[in-house]
């Protein structure tokens, strides 16, 4: 179970951490937590309509990892043959992203929260011992299988990667590459998140 997590019956899954691990993901964790931001303030609004309603940026955002978390909706204006309909592929996306937005930060918000909860609960029940099994709920799972990916893109933004080639070439970085520790990390939350899915694969 090291390192792979694997089904619990009843639905759910779990995989046994050590502490350095817990520490790693409850830091990545909360990194993103920071970097997607705060919700709206409670008191913002006392009507639940307004706050439905509640109109998102139309902007993309200015930080890369935003921006591959959440990407325009239309593609990418820059790659389009014409003008005209850059601006349409502009004008769409703004508006999908002002009505979208929102709810997306406060999912991930969501997902990133329910990773720090579970280890933490999981630290405070393995107090004194050297890493513990982690046992998610098939809620908590799901949770889980979307934060771990949220990470993955929010660490690849970091290191550049676009696409399957660039991982490869991960593979052969030396030691002494700064970028190692990260580069180490990306990889292992790549297992970790592949056994997620293979475990709750029906």
């Amino acid at each position: 179970m090291p390192g792979q997590f694997e089904p619990l019956p009843g639905g759910g899954a779990a995989v046994a951490l050590d502490d350095v691990e817990i520490s790693i993901i409850r830091s990545l964790a909360v990194q993103l937590l920071e970097l997607i931001g705060p919700g709206p303030a409670e008191d913002a609004s006392d009507d639940p309509l307004a706050e439905l309603f509640a109109e998102g940026p139309s902007e993309p955002p200015s930080d890369p990892v935003l921006r591959r978390l959440f990407p325009d909706a239309y593609g990418d204006p820059e790659g389009a043959p014409q003008a005209r309909e850059a601006e349409e592929q502009r004008a769409h996306s703004a508006e999908f992203r002002r009505y979208t937005e929102n709810d997306l930060r406060a999912g991930k918000r969501d997902n990133a929260l329910a990773v720090v909860r579970t280890l933490d609960a999981l630290s405070s029940a393995s107090a004194g011992e050297e890493g513990a099994v982690l046992k998610l709920s098939p809620q908590e799972s799901q949770q889980w299988l979307r934060a771990l990916n949220d990470l993955r893109l929010a660490i690849g933004s970091r290191l550049d990667i676009a696409d399957e080639d660039d991982t490869d070439l991960l593979y052969r970085l030396p030691d002494e590459d700064p970028r190692k520790p990260m580069v180490m990390a990306y990889l292992w939350l790549g297992g970790l998140q592949e056994s997620l899915v293979a475990t709750l694969m029906p």
